[in-house]
């Protein structure tokens, strides 16, 4: 099953994707605390306000979530480009919800960017609460998969050993289209590919998670109770722009897709913010 969040004629809704329509879920407008798997399975499916898909405006796959848990280094490849060490616990950080943006909508630039680099990732979903998940069960508390790019500020990122002035900026982190349930996609395994400008920068498996997903869900609920909405962001593959030699950097106009098999594809266009003042 697939959730998509979406704007129509001016209203907020969460229905359920059909190919290339939405039937609205009866009283659901936002995924968020509120919205288990079980309520969003149980909801009414209003059949006679379908859509279609190009007639709305999508949202931010999730528009409710509390926290958003980033996961850095989860793959070898990226670890070794960025010359780090493997370690035995995941690196974490943290964004906030203005940072999210919809699966179309522009990235933004800031006029205090030095560098702006992509990050194609696999999102994770809580469709379920829990605290002190054992790994066993972490999937039962997964509502779905979604697509993100963490994109991030590597001048602001490496000003301190804390990352989270590089990561946080508001509206730089598209999410979407699609919350996909697991009986639909792998939450181990699956083609993600990032490209820029059609050129393909990422291209790996989520196989190669140094962490799984369910392992991630046990670590994080062990700190934070997890509740419906909140999203984890699994890591991206080796391949950023800033590794490169010689770096590339995102620039005003750059179109940036990122593709996860059985999970879905987003595309945003960098676009450069006037300075205020």
């Amino acid at each position: 099953m697939r959730y998509t969040s979406y704007r129509h004629d001016g209203v907020d809704r969460v229905g359920e994707r059909r190919g290339d329509r939405l039937v609205p879920l009866d009283g659901v407008t936002d995924l968020g605390p509120s919205t288990t798997t079980s309520r969003l399975a149980a909801a009414t499916r209003l059949e006679d306000q379908a859509v279609d898909v190009a007639a709305v405006t999508l949202r931010p796959a999730v528009t409710g979530a509390q926290k958003i848990i980033c996961v850095g280094l989860n793959y070898k490849a990226h670890i070794d480009e960025s010359g780090r060490k493997d370690s035995d616990y995941p690196v974490l950080f943290t964004k906030f919800p203005g940072s999210l943006l919809g699966p179309d909508d522009d990235v933004v630039l800031p006029p205090e960017a030095g560098f702006l680099d992509w990050e194609g990732e696999l999102a994770v979903v809580i469709g379920e609460a829990g605290r002190r998940i054992p790994e066993s069960a972490a999937l039962d508390h997964v509502l779905g998969l979604s697509v993100a790019n963490d994109i991030t500020l590597r001048d602001y990122q490496y000003r301190t050993h804390q990352w989270l002035q590089g990561k946080a900026w508001d509206d730089t982190t598209p999410l979407g289209p699609d919350v996909v349930t697991l009986d639909e996609a792998s939450a181990t395994s699956g083609r993600i590919t990032t490209t820029v400008n059609g050129a393909v920068e990422q291209d790996s498996d989520l196989a190669h998670f140094v962490f799984p997903v369910a392992h991630l869900v046990s670590v994080i609920s062990e700190f934070t109770r997890l509740l419906p909405g909140d999203v984890i962001l699994t890591g991206t593959p080796g391949g950023v722009g800033y590794r490169r030699e010689p770096q590339l950097a995102l620039h005003d106009g750059d179109v940036v897709t990122v593709t996860i098999e059985g999970v879905g594809a987003i595309t945003n266009t960098v676009r450069a913010e006037a300075p205020t003042g």
